[in-house]
């Protein structure tokens, strides 16, 4: 094995700076810094902008904005922000002749967050504001200041604020952002003059009754947006009818309502309609008594301040996010983690993409059987590699996520470029093992001198390869424990992922300390060379099965095009490295070779470039609107959907999966498949729900983190009314998988 393991060592020698190259990267992109009148947080970029068309003067048009660029799957709230949330408020600092108007809200949309259903808004908003001139204003340009606070959601909460400095020149338009401004003034709801109705209590419900809507809204499934907050049950399902231009809605009132008004001011929408209808109705009956509830301390934020005066213009303030009291974890639970980390370890070289990888240190054994010293030590350097790995892959994803960024552990093969340099690896240690080159004929003398002066370090190289395809596999039972140690402090989380390292170690370090266990294996001979070809064949399969994901995650065409560049490479190691070919043949065919990989590789490569999160096929967690269904029954998750199904009585199983992991898979064709599990799910009318998680997406990642879990496979019942989902083992059984659906309330029918 002296070619393999020098031909590993150079690889990964070669592959280290660019695997520092890109963790540098992605770090960077969270040191941004924020220019003049701009707050950058890793939930929203917002900008102070003005718009006068005509320049500065007393009677002209003056519109000031402040512009929020949302983060996927990030919201800010409307006026009335629903069943929870805060509005976002601005506070002006304009000198004397100058005044400010309320903001102008665009049409909100509704969002859906389990069982609450909130109203805001999502991508980019702009709240304008219309500003005043007044004669007494005079000046060379026009010093604006704002201090604004937001409460941008997702799966937490986070209270941000910012304080802003514009400074806009009296004699020159400002008109740059006239599309921004018109497009918003498109989206603002439009008043109805046309419209007459009223509204009656009737016991717990508002029915309201409008009349002469206008023509193209007749006939319209409408949403109905209150402005006044704590009113009306803003989850529930509302019972219309339309009579010609008249449109009567039946409106549950909130139990805890906190409102009395004399009219009823709401926003209606239409599908597929940015813009809503303003209505302005009398409540003509008299309303319940409110119930009392006590009081609740108001949320303050704190204004930023700088030594010596207030902060600069630029500057934000992010507290920490909104959530629960947490007490710390007992110590039995990081031991319980430390234990399901040793266990599932060991586990993880039963693991069929494992298997390639370790089978090949039975040739190690066997070829210095009698050798101890040199035993111990590659046990050692093999530990080591594994631990090491291990611990650096932990902490690069506990370094992005404290960044701001979604990720769960496996998600170095959520990227096609990982995954395509995996199958580009084994496919040359495949063609190695297989006999078709020779490293010692590719590589310059030297390097197997290198080797020679290090022999540990092929060990341990092979330990660090392991761990790369390893690393998603994780054991059936580890689930819990991984994640546990994503919610513990930085060290006792590496310390579990150490654990987890040495425990995937720990039968090799034992039968390289205890000689017997070596001296067992069959003597040296030509079985090695057999066994050494043979081990190409389980090297070949695993570049199948990362071909197969790479499908999922780049389609067929870049599916095509990475076999392409194995082909080219397979030619190129071939003309490098083969026995057969004398000097000049070599060089003759190696130069062909290389030209035809980089031709191929110029080919492949716009097929593997990232693309954004939101070309997921998961829908985003707002999204409103039926889910397409597959063949079985399936369909794409959402907490959109999830609410969609509550709110129909019915319970929603949820399948956390991805093409990588192979436990997903086997739980997928086994379990998951079994007629009698199917016809259980169909008895209780369960809604049947997969989040594909083989390309990074951020809203599965949130939601993975909720359920405690850092990766797949995770399955959960979401069942209405439940405080919390039910999550099943990672290795599941028909049996368990059926008790824990008869254990769900009957859906409606």
């Amino acid at each position: 094995m002296p070619e393999f393991s020098a031909f590993i060592h150079r690889v990964l020698r070669l592959a280290a700076p660019a695997l520092a190259l890109a963790a540098g990267l992605l770090a960077s992109q969270h040191a941004r810094a924020a220019p003049a009148a701009v707050v950058v947080t890793p939930q929203v970029r917002a900008e102070l902008l003005a718009y006068a068309p005509q320049g500065l003067a007393p009677g002209q048009p003056l519109w000031l904005g402040l512009k929020i660029e949302h983060k996927l799957h990030w919201h800010t709230y409307w006026k009335n922000p629903g069943d929870s949330g805060l509005p976002t408020t601005l506070v002006w600092q304009l000198p004397a002749g100058v005044q400010a108007g309320d903001i102008q809200w665009p049409t909100p949309s509704r969002l859906p967050i389990g069982p609450l259903m909130n109203y805001g808004y999502e991508g980019t908003l702009l709240l304008a504001v219309p500003v005043t001139l007044h004669s007494a204003w005079q000046g060379e340009q026009l010093d604006v200041k704002l201090q604004a606070q937001w409460l941008v959601c997702k799966d937490v909460c986070i209270p941000e604020e910012g304080e802003f400095s514009l400074s806009i020149p009296a004699r020159a338009a400002t008109a740059g952002h006239r599309e921004l401004f018109e497009a918003t003034a498109a989206r603002l709801p439009q008043p109805a003059p046309g419209v007459q109705g009223s509204v009656e209590v009737q016991g717990t419900e508002l029915v309201l009754k409008l009349r002469g809507m206008p023509a193209a809204w007749q006939g319209q499934p409408l949403a109905l947006f209150p402005e006044a907050a704590g009113l009306i049950n803003n989850a529930a399902r509302l019972q219309t009818q339309w009579q010609g231009d008249s449109w009567t809605a039946r409106v549950p009132l909130d139990p805890q309502r906190s409102e009395s008004p004399l009219k009823l001011a709401a926003v209606l929408t239409r599908p597929n309609e940015p813009t809503g209808l303003r209505v302005e109705v009398p409540v003509t009956t008299p309303w319940p008594a409110v119930a009392q509830a006590p009081a609740l301390p108001a949320l303050t934020l704190p204004t930023p301040t700088a030594p010596g005066g207030p902060a600069a213009a630029d500057s934000t303030t992010t507290p920490p996010a909104l959530a629960l009291p947490t007490t710390s974890a007992p110590a039995t639970s990081l031991f319980s983690a430390l234990l399901l980390a040793l266990l599932g370890g060991a586990l993880l070289n039963l693991m069929p993409c494992v298997f390639p990888v370790l089978s090949l240190k039975v040739l190690g054994f066997s070829a210095h059987r009698h050798d101890r010293r040199a035993l111990l030590a590659g046990g050692l350097a093999y530990t080591a590699g594994v631990v090491l790995s291990f611990v650096a892959l932990a902490a690069l994803m506990l370094a992005l996520r404290a960044g701001g960024e979604q990720l769960g552990w496996g998600f170095q093969l959520q990227s096609p470029l990982v995954v395509t340099a995996l199958a580009a690896l084994f496919t040359l240690i495949g063609l190695n093992l297989a006999g078709l080159f020779e490293l010692g004929t590719a590589l310059p003398s030297g390097m197997a001198a290198a080797r020679a002066r290090h022999p540990v370090a092929d060990s341990a190289l092979t330990g660090v390869l392991a761990v790369a395809v390893a690393s998603p596999c994780t054991a059936p039972f580890m689930g819990a424990a991984l994640g546990l140690a994503l919610g513990l402090p930085a060290w006792q989380a590496l310390l579990v992922f150490a654990t987890l390292g040495l425990g995937m170690a720990l039968p090799y370090l034992l039968a390289s300390a205890w000689p017997p266990l070596a001296r067992a294996l069959p003597r040296p001979g030509i079985w090695m060379a057999h066994f050494k070809t043979l081990m190409a064949f389980p090297m070949f399969a695993t570049v199948v099965w990362l071909i197969w994901v790479l499908g999922h995650q780049v389609g067929i065409e870049g599916a095509t095009a990475v076999l392409g560049l194995l082909l080219a490479l397979a030619f190129a190691a071939w003309a490098w490295g083969s026995p057969t070919l004398g000097r000049r043949g070599r060089w003759g065919f190696g130069v062909a070779a290389t030209l035809t990989l980089a031709l191929v590789g110029s080919w492949a490569w716009p097929s593997l470039r990232e693309t954004p999160a939101a070309a997921s096929t998961s829908p985003s967690p707002g999204a409103t609107g039926a889910a397409t269904t597959d063949s079985e029954g399936w369909q794409p998750w959402s907490a959109a959907a999830v609410a969609r199904a509550h709110a129909e009585g019915r319970s929603a199983f949820v399948d956390f999966t991805a093409a990588w992991c192979v436990t997903c898979q086997v739980n997928k064709r086994t379990t998951l498949a079994d007629p009698s599990v199917k016809a259980a799910f169909a008895a209780k009318q369960v809604v049947l729900m997969r989040a594909d998680w083989t390309r990074r997406d951020s809203a599965i990642s949130a939601e993975l983190s909720r359920l405690q879990r850092s990766g797949v496979p995770v399955y959960a019942l979401y069942a209405p009314g439940a405080v919390a989902p039910v999550v099943l083992p990672e290795l599941l059984t028909v049996a368990r998988v059926q008790a824990a659906i008869a254990a769900l309330p009957d859906a409606p029918r």
